[in-house]
């Protein structure tokens, strides 16, 4: 599965958008007409390590200190009119990131399992299950890679590991993003 498919997957759930990590109703400006557009960019610089569980982390930081501009909207003369929308260049919103989960991929090697696995690791994988779970332990999206199947009783045991995991996980991003705006404050 292509990096940006699986980060999609992950943070916007399945195609009818339940379980999703970024809540898109919360882009909206006006229903069925106006809404704002997210796009995500990520640069690789190092592929040691599981690109798409930094990739989550990542994403879910920069989230954290993006603001939305507040939006003041005219009211429209007619249902079937372009809403008029006057943007603020002052005024923002924070984007609600409670629900953004983090993304923690197991490494299956032999009867193992490893978390952030290494290049070297990975070679010898049977197959690996990225699961994206939020603050509330809700699983928002799940992937799997490698040509070798898993028993479900493996999955089920695969996902309680990256619910542990990403409890841990979540505690040191919020800790190290809390820190961050500190700092920002500060200077």
């Amino acid at each position: 599965m292509e990096l940006s498919a699986a980060l999609r997957q992950c943070l916007l759930g399945g195609k009818s958008g339940a379980g999703a990590g970024i809540n898109l109703s919360s882009l909206s400006i006006v229903d069925g007409k106006v809404c704002w557009d997210l796009y995500i960019d990520g640069l690789v610089v190092s592929m040691d390590g599981n690109v798409l569980d930094a990739l989550g982390a990542a994403i879910k930081a920069a989230l954290s200190n993006t603001g939305i501009p507040k939006v003041n909207i005219a009211s429209a003369t007619t249902p079937d009119e372009q809403p008029e929308v006057d943007v603020s260049d002052e005024e923002f919103l924070q984007f609600d990131t409670t629900a953004v989960p983090v993304i923690v991929t197991l490494t299956k090697v032999g009867r193992h399992y490893i978390v952030d696995a290494t290049s070297e690791e990975e070679s010898q994988m049977s197959s690996a299950v990225s699961v994206s779970v939020n603050r509330q332990g809700l699983i928002c999206g799940l992937t799997k890679r490698g040509g070798a199947g898993l028993d479900p009783s493996v999955i089920y045991d695969m996902i309680s590991v990256a619910k542990h995991v990403s409890e841990q996980l979540m505690n040191k991003l919020d800790s190290e993003i809390a820190a961050a705006e500190a700092m920002e404050e500060d200077s």
